[in-house]
């Protein structure tokens, strides 16, 4: 844990950040104010303090201690006379730090820091103002006020009875509450009920519709079966009654006579033909 390590360290050694601070506290007690980052403002104004304490201190110790840190004796001399006597009468806060904007580089955040002027401003007391006396308030002010008293009791009166009626009927329907559940339940169980004799006797129904379902199917079977029957003992008879039509038609149709054919065409005698005839 990090107890007893207080300060800011500002990822500097301890030498870089002794010389800094040296540094910055001689140009804050010489030029009464300076801008920097926030954080080195922050730490700045321990240091500004110890120095200012030890100028009011005003003795030689207390001038050695200033310039181990403040190696400037002009400003060591400013601190014991200008600063010391500025801040006689104020007892810490000798600093303030004002936040000014970024960097431009770096964007990190700037602060002006500077010391206070030494007038220590007093408050002043406010004085209060003498209690006028309470003047007697004329009769009609008075009856005015009664009755505007008589007004609110009423209306408090109103409001307590309101109270009271909605009290009774909260206590009214508490009281009904546990009846009205115990006749949803009844119904609840008597609808359970009711549901519960419709399929016992759905569940009793059952069988009997099945069986009434299986005797049309085997009627339906036999009955196909009855025909498939019929048309077999029908199909012989049928098969006998076509054959005998087909013979008594083949007998009934003469025999077809051949045709005639036709006479040959003589033919033209040519010039040869006729020479031959000739000799």
């Amino acid at each position: 844990m990090r107890h007893g390590k207080s300060g800011r360290k500002l990822n500097r050694s301890s030498s870089h950040r002794l010389a800094m601070f040296r540094n910055m506290v001689t140009s804050l007690l010489d030029h009464e104010r300076i801008y920097t980052t926030h954080a080195k403002a922050k730490e700045l104004r321990r240091w500004a303090d110890w120095m200012i304490t030890l100028g009011k201190r005003g003795d030689l110790h207390a001038r050695r201690q200033a310039l181990q840190v403040i190696r400037d004796k002009s400003v060591v001399h400013k601190l014991f006379t200008d600063l010391a006597q500025r801040y006689q009468a104020r007892s810490g806060g000798y600093t303030r730090t004002v936040k000014v904007g970024f960097r431009v580089g770096d964007g990190a955040p700037l602060s002006l820091i500077e010391l206070m002027t030494g007038e220590t401003v007093k408050k002043k007391k406010k004085k209060r103002k003498p209690r006028k006396a309470v003047e007697a308030a004329p009769p009609a002010v008075e009856e005015a006020v009664a009755e505007e008293a008589v007004a609110e009791e009423a209306v408090a009166e109103e409001a307590v009875d309101k109270k009271k009626k909605k009290r009774k009927s909260a206590k009214k329907v508490e009281a009904e509450a546990p009846a009205a559940e115990e006749a949803v339940a009844e119904e609840a169980v008597d609808k359970k009920k009711k549901k519960s004799k419709a399929a016992k006797k759905v569940e009793a129904e059952a069988p009997a519709a099945e069986e009434a379902v299986a005797e049309e199917a085997v009627d339906k079977k036999k009955k196909k079966s009855k025909a498939a029957k019929k048309v077999e003992a029908e199909a012989p008879a049928a098969e006998e009654v076509v054959e005998e039509k087909t013979a008594a038609d083949e007998v009934s149709e003469p025999e077809p006579e051949k045709a005639a054919k036709p006479p040959k065409k003589k033919k033209a005698k040519t010039k040869k033909d006729k020479e031959g005839d000739e000799k």
